[in-house]
């Protein structure tokens, strides 16, 4: 079988982090300096040598890629699956990098899962229903999405904290206008009528003491 010699090992200009590989006197590959550090100008390489290199430095291309993904937020298995075949990978790659995120823990669904719920229970809050929709879209197991939502308070409570971190935006309509659009935000957030109806009137006659004890501070003022 014939082989190339390495003839040259040069660190890339652009990319400190990845080196250029000749071969008989000729450009042949790059590969990341991890992938490279075993090999040595004299060394001779048979062709499955070559391809085996380069599909470890596709790998670990695709890793890299990964990595930065997760760091922007967290991604279920699925969207990092379908961010890499985006970037045109194959399964042959995306199987081993997926491998080595779950192994380091890079990758978990079941975590996945339960910092989705809780990022939007604390700052978008939104109904059981409408979260396993969510979750779901991005192929979380159902068993992994239960567990998540059994950590949440009762549905009411969920309904009542929504209800009162939007109704800030509400002050000064009448009671009117401002149940029509309370429900409507509810609903939109996932929540079933016979969840919000009971919190109409609470937020409303709440909303309605906070405005009066604001105007009498005014008044006295």
């Amino acid at each position: 079988m014939n082989k190339r010699i390495i003839t040259g090992i040069e660190q890339q200009k652009k990319n400190p982090n990845r080196v250029n590989i000749y071969l008989d006197e000729q450009f042949a590959f790059g590969l990341y300096k991890a992938n490279a550090l075993h090999l040595k100008i004299g060394e001779a390489l048979d062709e499955p040598t070559i391809q085996a290199l380069k599909q470890t430095d596709t790998i670990e291309e695709a890793y890299q890629k990964a990595l930065r993904l997760l760091n922007i937020r967290p991604r279920s298995e699925h969207e990092i699956r379908s961010r890499l075949q985006g970037y045109g990978f194959v399964d042959e790659i995306i199987d081993p990098v997926v491998a080595i995120l779950l192994e380091k823990e890079y990758l978990n669904d079941q975590q996945f899962a339960a910092e989705w719920v809780e990022n939007r229970t604390a700052f978008r809050p939104r109904g059981k229903r409408l979260l396993r929709m969510e979750l779901m879209k991005k192929h979380v197991d159902e068993e992994e999405i239960q567990t998540a939502l059994e950590a949440l308070p009762e549905e009411g409570q969920l309904v009542r904290e929504a209800a009162k971190k939007y109704s800030n935006r509400l002050k000064g309509l009448d009671e009117s206008t401002f149940k029509k659009r309370l429900y409507g935000f509810l609903v939109r957030r996932g929540f079933a009528y016979d969840d919000i109806k009971p919190i109409l009137d609470e937020v409303w006659e709440e909303n309605a003491r906070l405005n009066s004890l604001e105007n009498e501070v005014l008044k006295n003022e």
